[in-house]
Order: C-alpha cells, then sequence, then structure tokens
C-alpha cells in the first residue's frame, strides 16, 4: 500500500455491527475495526426490536478511539468522511435535542392501526389505482402512526422526527441534517425531487409526520458539517474533517460493487435482501412504488427488498438444525457456513421443493405469507434449506423483470455482495437462477468501499464517479451460468413460483384475517 494515497474514514452502522475504515483512493482498506453490538437490539415484547440511538454512538466512540491510536501515522492523509446506516429505524428527538424513547429498528414488526383520520379523497384515489392496501401497509409500518397511537406523551415530546443516521451526523457534528438517499423507509420525502413533501401532499400524508418535525435535507456529495472538536478530542482525529453526504447502506454498497450502470444489477444477500440497478432517470421498480436516490448525485437506486432475506437463515438454523449448530461449534464456524458445505448433496430445484420467502410483508403483496410447496418423503432438512435460498433468489429475479420492464432494458451482469455472497454455491445458485453472470468485488465490505467512493468523489480527488468506481471497486471471481441448472429452474420459476401468489391470493388474505380475529 502507498502510504501517501488520500485516506476517507467511513463509518458503517450495519443492523448486526459497526465498522469504522480508513480507504484508499485505490480501494484498498488500509485499517478496519469492527464492533459486534451487544445485543443487537432490545425485544420487550413479541416481534419488538428497539435500540438506544446512544447505544450506537458509545460503539462508534470506542471503535475511533481504537482506529485512531492504532493508525496514528495515516490520520494526516484523512481527506474526509461520511456515515452510512441501516434503513428506516426513526429517532424521536425533544426540545434538548435528545432521543425520548429507544429508537425502533427497521426490522421491528410492530403495526399502527392507522386510526389517525386520513382524507376520504385521498383514499378513494389510491384504491382507484388499485394501491389500497399497500397505502393501508405503510401507514401500519410507520412507527409514527404507532407512536400517537400507543405512546401519545411520547409523541408530545417529539420535537424532531429523524431517521438513526441523522441523529448520529447530529452528534458528529452538531448540525441536524441528512443525506435525501439516507431517507429510504417510512418518511414523507419526495424521492425523485430529493426533498420532503409538502403538508398536504397526496404521498406525504401517509406518514403522518408534520414538517416542523423534520429536518434539513442534504444531497448526495454536499457537506453536511465538520465532525466537532469535542468528538477529535474524544477520539483521537485530526481536526477540520468534512463530513459528507453518501447514501444507505444499501446505496452505498451498490456503488461498492460498481454497479451504477442500467446493465449491471446489484444483489445484497443480508438481513433483508435486495435487487438494485441505478439509473440516471426515475423509473419506479414497480408501479407505484419509488426509486430511491444514489449515494451519489443524479443516480436513482430502483430497488426491490425481499424484507426478511437471509434472516431466513438464521431462523432455520435455529428451529431446524440444533445438531447441526453444535456440530458447528466443535468445527469452529457458523452454522450457515457449514449448511451452505452441504447445498451441493442437494440438485437444482430441490427436487421439486419450491418456496415463496414472503416472512414479512412486502409493499407490493402486503397480505401475503411464506408459503413451501412440493413436499414428499424424499425431502430432507438440506432439500428445505436449499429451497430458502433459491426462494429468495425467485423473488429478486421477479423483482429484477419489473425493474427491466420499468427502465426498458435489460440487465446483463449482476455483482453480489452480503454475508450470502462469500458462499461459492449460493454464488453460483444465483447464476443460474437469473442465467446472468455473478461476480463478486474484491471486499465482502462493499458498504464501507461504496462509502468512500462516493465521498472521493464529493472530495475532488476524482472528477467522475466513474472514474472512482474504475480505480476503487474491483471484479474478482465471476460465476457463469450452468445451461442444465438454468433449464431446471426457469421451469420451476415460470410453471410454478409464479403461479402461487396468484392462487393462494385468497388464501392469504383469509390467513390475515384470522390472525387479526384470535
Amino acid at each position: 500500500m502507498n502510504n501517501k494515497l488520500p485516506l476517507v474514514l467511513t463509518i458503517d452502522f450495519g443492523t448486526q455491527s459497526l465498522r469504522t475504515a480508513l480507504i484508499n483512493n485505490k480501494g484498498e482498506i488500509e485499517a478496519i475495526v469492527k464492533r459486534k453490538y451487544e445485543p443487537a437490539y432490545i425485544s420487550t415484547d413479541k416481534g419488538y426490536a428497539e435500540q438506544d440511538p446512544d447505544f450506537y454512538y458509545d460503539n462508534l466512540i470506542k471503535c475511533l478511539k481504537e482506529l485512531t491510536k492504532e493508525n496514528k501515522d495515516k490520520l494526516d492523509r484523512i481527506v474526509g468522511s461520511t456515515i452510512a446506516t441501516f434503513r428506516d429505524s426513526s429517532v424521536q428527538l425533544g426540545k434538548d435535542l435528545k432521543p425520548v424513547r429507544k429508537s425502533i429498528l427497521w426490522l421491528d414488526q410492530r403495526m399502527a392501526k392507522g386510526s389517525e383520520k386520513y382524507p376520504l379523497l385521498y383514499r378513494a384515489l389510491f384504491r382507484l389505482v388499485g394501491m389500497g392496501e399497500t397505502i393501508k401497509l405503510n401507514r401500519s409500518r410507520t412507527m409514527a402512526h404507532w407512536i400517537k397511537e400507543n405512546e401519545p406523551e411520547t409523541w408530545a415530546k417529539t420535537e424532531k422526527y429523524v431517521n438513526i443516521s441523522t441523529y448520529l451526523t447530529y452528534k458528529l457534528t452538531g448540525t441536524l441534517a441528512d443525506s435525501a438517499a439516507n431517507l429510504t423507509g417510512h418518511y414523507p420525502i419526495n424521492f425523485k425531487a430529493r426533498k420532503w413533501y409538502g403538508e398536504k401532499a397526496l404521498k406525504g400524508v401517509v406518514f403522518g409526520v408534520p414538517k416542523r418535525m423534520l429536518f434539513d435535507l442534504k444531497q448526495p456529495g454536499e457537506v453536511v458539517g465538520i465532525i466537532s472538536k469535542e468528538i477529535c478530542d474524544l477520539t483521537g482525529l485530526p481536526e477540520g474533517i468534512k463530513l459528507y453526504a453518501s447514501g444507505s447502506d444499501k446505496a452505498c454498497e451498490t456503488l461498492g460493487l460498481g454497479a451504477l450502470d442500467k446493465s449491471v444489477g446489484a444483489i445484497s444477500y443480508g438481513t433483508a435482501c435486495t435487487i438494485e440497478v441505478s439509473n440516471r432517470k426515475y423509473h419506479e421498480p414497480e408501479p407505484f412504488l419509488p426509486a430511491y436516490p444514489a449515494a451519489v448525485p443524479n443516480w436513482y437506486n430502483m430497488e426491490v427488498q425481499i424484507y426478511r432475506g437471509y434472516w431466513m437463515l438464521s431462523w432455520f438454523s435455529k428451529n431446524f438444525a440444533c445438531e447441526v449448530i453444535d456440530e458447528a461449534k466443535i468445527q469452529k464456524m457458523a452454522v450457515e457456513e457449514l449448511l451452505n458445505k452441504r447445498l451441493g448433496e442437494i440438485p437444482p430445484g430441490s427436487d421439486g421443493l419450491v418456496l415463496q420467502p414472503y416472512w414479512g410483508p412486502g409493499l407490493r403483496r402486503p397480505l401475503a405469507k411464506g408459503a413451501i410447496i412440493g413436499f414428499s418423503d424424499t425431502h430432507t432438512r438440506e432439500h428445505l434449506y436449499r429451497a430458502i435460498i433459491e426462494g429468495i433468489g425467485y423473488a429478486l429475479k421477479e423483482g429484477l423483470e419489473s425493474i427491466e420492464k420499468s427502465q426498458k432494458h435489460k440487465v446483463k451482469e449482476l455483482r453480489i455482495s452480503g454475508g450470502g455472497s462469500q458462499s461459492d454455491i449460493i454464488c453460483q445458485i444465483t447464476a443460474d437462477i437469473f442465467n446472468l453472470p455473478v461476480s463478486r468485488v474484491q471486499t465482502y465490505e462493499t458498504t464501507s468501499l461504496g462509502a468512500a467512493i462516493a465521498t472521493f468523489v464529493a472530495a475532488g480527488e476524482f472528477k467522475t464517479v466513474e472514474e472512482a468506481m474504475k480505480a476503487m471497486s474491483h471484479k474478482t471471481v465471476t460465476f457463469t451460468p450452468n445451461p442444465k441448472a438454468v433449464e431446471q429452474y426457469e421451469d420451476l420459476y415460470r410453471k410454478v413460483y409464479l403461479e402461487m401468489y396468484p392462487d393462494l391470493k385468497g388464501v392469504y388474505r383469509h390467513i390475515n384475517k384470522f390472525t387479526k380475529r384470535y
């Protein structure tokens, strides 16, 4: 590594852990400190997931202290910094701009009743275009509504309603502002225009957050603030480091994969799984569902998300693989790693076992539930494990086809990241399901890499983001489709998977009524 190269300080808050890194303009991680959260979240009731916002700040300070202590000779090369966080996790701040309750995290499953009055005309308009159930789900999933209904005293104390990224930016800089590309989720933001909706805007009213509670929006590439002297004194960072607006974890991940082209798809196999395609023009990935601002100016990410993505592998291991967990402990490896080694024992298509991975609600199909069909006496635990991986692949493939239809352009290759991407066989399954080449890049820390790319461009170290990606993101291994497996997957995808939701829609509707009734 060249000890004269400029560096960017990246701060990457994941759902399970934090990473602080120093990355140079060749895409090399010169230093990184990781810290796993203990605990990742607090669950006071079934399906709840909360955490004290200052818990993340405290972990950040510890990481930065360790990073600076071990890398004093590198600190004077830092040309800028940025924050990327997990998404859609609100923080309620009082008049003193301190949290008035724990943050409700994105994977929390509680639902609001949606009892706040919503204009009759607006409801009629959404029903008219077939979006009545989606809007109902969006309102139910908006934690502002839940707090109003269940904790009116908390809402009365709330002066500002912000994202977790906004709060952490404030703690670092003293500026209550955030990138428009960080607000993926349940906030009244016009993603196409990258600004807040007006008070009476049709889509903005859905979320029930008054404009007085919002904060300043910055565009990707703009300076949000300067890391404060107090933080520098506390952590050992040099004074004067600018904090630039970039994007959320998924937006930065896509950039880190070098997928800033409408011919390249970016797959993230994380707790939530996504497929994203970037485009200079605003195209909705699915009807009436928004594209999100990318981590760099003048680009949009069209995204389809599987809410409970590779979380399902942990769910499977916990509930159906107890002895495998014991074996994994003996071999000192993650249980999913051990199960992944056994994937090759099961043929493509899992001997006809097909899974629809709606373990959590999706905006396009808010009533859908998870489903598994095709069981016979030949199927084993390993079949089910592979069927989960294939089912997520089918769902993302369906999402990609919707994106391609919207942008009127075919994707020709895929880049892949996230925990699942570390498995060669999962990468091969992905290539076979999509019938496209699938590539990894030089690091699994693609969110941090993408955040660094965005910051180097913002700081003027590169003239264009394309120049920065070419210098910093490098394809390594590529997996090419196996024709026989492609044929098998295409048959199951077209004739079984795509038929499941239309045939089961009425059943799902009744199950939803049943579970609410009892």
